[in-house]
């Protein structure tokens, strides 16, 4: 445990942080499978909004170092070479 003020001020942010950046990772990833939802259920209009509203939520996350800005360019990348594939 702390030993210091400092120290549990330190912990206090700590997991208040963590949970903060737990619910943002989990907007990421809620993000991504709207889109790949879409896609599975094959209707390219639908993915294509989803994917525009997916864009800015995980733009926005790697901005804020939560998930990795190389991450979230794969995950761009990968989900628009799904809707251009759809029929």
């Amino acid at each position: 445990m702390a030993n210091s003020a400092q120290a549990r001020k330190r912990a206090r942010q700590s997991d208040n942080q963590r949970e903060h950046n737990a619910s943002q990772r989990s907007e990421f990833r809620t993000a991504v499978k709207k889109v790949i939802k879409a896609v599975a259920a094959g209707d390219k209009e639908a993915a294509k909004s989803a994917y525009q509203t997916s864009v800015s939520v995980i733009d926005r996350i790697a901005d804020k170092n939560i998930v990795h800005k190389n991450k979230a360019s794969r995950h761009k990348s990968r989900l628009n070479a799904a809707i251009k594939a759809m029929a």
